[in-house]
């Protein structure tokens, strides 16, 4: 049975949807097929943009005006995250499927540390503010959009690099903390949710080596059946979504519909 059993249409929110993985889930969910294959249709998505819009996201946007609303969001600016859940509440007042999709490995200079001699802490702190301050922020923002009676589903993309448990090469310390720290961070939210939202389900999704300028420099060792197309990402993430159950909450969870240890 799918997550979403029961209701015909939801309205989504994608923060980080100019490219990659957000990028791929926005062309995914406002085609027909969609539709068929879950039994519910998108009726409006929103997704967000940091700067200037992707003409890829541009071109969407284009084909679905009446479905598809842009909002631009600097998601380490918690004013412009509450500005941006009063747009969504002027034209909506329930979002069904929430999904952070921002992420950080590498910009301007700032590559995964591969020593303790590599980490400086201004580096530390913006793989924190985006990969982990940013969703927890969200969490907090878009509260009264999905605290409704309906089932909703509040996703973050996550990394297995993240999992303490399963770290057996070290190295990455911001990109690795901070996603153990988004880990965290959702699965307390998790926890207030069941008393506040009930009816929300949070997970945390591994997405897999997915061809992204996130990975791109990091792809050479990787066999060519374990690199994903964002398309096949997507459709695997989307089936994991699509199996939840409330008691799923809080959990972690790979591609394939695995738990991954914390």
């Amino acid at each position: 049975m799918s997550v979403f059993a029961g209701l015909e249409s939801i309205n989504g929110l994608i923060v980080g949807g100019n490219r990659g993985i957000g990028l791929g889930f926005v062309q995914r969910l406002l085609q027909p097929d969609f539709t068929d294959q879950f039994q519910v249709s998108v009726v409006h998505l929103y997704v967000t943009y940091r700067t200037d819009v992707s003409p890829e996201l541009a071109a969407i946007a284009s084909v679905y005006p009446d479905r598809l609303t842009l909002i631009q969001m600097d998601i380490t600016d918690e004013a412009q995250i509450a500005e941006g859940m009063v747009q969504i509440q002027r034209q909506v007042s329930q979002l069904h499927f929430v999904l952070y999709c921002v992420g950080f490995l590498h910009e301007n200079g700032i590559q995964p540390e591969k020593s303790l001699q590599q980490i400086q802490a201004e580096h530390l702190i913006r793989y924190f503010q985006i990969n982990s301050i940013g969703a927890v922020l969200l969490a907090k923002q878009v509260l009264p959009l999905i605290k409704h009676d309906n089932r909703s589903v509040f996703a973050s993309i996550s990394a297995k690099v993240g999992s303490i448990g399963d770290n057996q090469l070290g190295g990455w310390y911001g990109y690795r903390a901070s996603k153990a720290a988004l880990n965290m961070l959702m699965r307390t939210t998790a926890i207030e949710y069941s008393r506040k939202s009930p009816k929300t389900v949070v997970v945390m999704l591994h997405p897999g080596t997915t061809d992204t300028e996130l990975s791109r420099p990091f792809q050479r060792n990787v066999p060519p059946e374990k690199l994903f197309s964002v398309e096949k990402t997507v459709a695997q993430l989307l089936n994991v979504i699509a199996r939840l159950q409330p008691t799923d909450s809080g959990q972690f969870f790979s591609w394939d519909g695995s738990r991954l240890p914390w």
